[in-house]
């Protein structure tokens, strides 16, 4: 498929097969359900603020964000999740969501030194950044909240690591959009 040709995007049911067809285990599978209902919440709520989003992309990119996980469970999800989903013709806005969830977003610098492609992963639109801010308050298949996000990159990363100013930064931005 050429860049430039728009392709269809896939209905729920139809990006539901395509987990399981790439072999995500049950328990991504449930977490990606979890995910599309939490963009659901927030997308919801920041239409209620007068904010124009695309609510298929974000439900679409709740669940198929973790694809890549179908191929590594490790940092390069994200950038394999994008690969398979531009290969089998999906829209390049979910490609772009899958490959811009990881962490709170990384930076071409940051990418670098992590080994993945010099590119910056940082989520650039709206629908980028909420499905990347519901991922990280989705735990499992358990909805958390903001400070149990922060604590748990500050166990897992170090409590300097730059990604923990760049979930807040995400969250300030999102409920700056609900409670406009």
């Amino acid at each position: 498929m050429s860049s430039h040709h728009k392709s269809k995007q896939p209905t729920k049911e139809e990006a539901l097969r395509f987990l399981k067809k790439m072999g995500c285990n049950e328990k991504i599978i449930q977490h990606c359900r979890v995910v599309s209902e939490t963009v659901l919440d927030i997308a919801e709520s920041i239409l209620e603020s007068g904010t124009i989003i695309d609510l298929e992309l974000v439900r679409l990119g709740g669940l198929l964000h973790d694809i890549g996980r179908s191929i590594t469970s490790d940092i390069n999800h994200g950038v394999e999740g994008a690969r398979l989903l531009r290969e089998k013709g999906f829209p390049e806005n979910l490609a772009k969501i899958a490959e811009r969830h990881v962490g709170a977003g990384i930076p071409l610098k940051e990418a670098k030194i992590l080994g993945l492609p010099a590119k910056d992963f940082l989520p650039q639109t709206l629908e980028e950044k909420i499905v990347c801010y519901a991922d990280k308050l989705v735990s499992g298949k358990k909805v958390t909240d903001i400070e149990y996000v922060i604590n748990d990159f500050a166990i897992k990363l170090g409590p300097d690591h730059p990604s923990i100013e760049r979930i807040k930064k995400l969250h300030t931005e999102i409920m700056s959009i609900i409670n406009s």
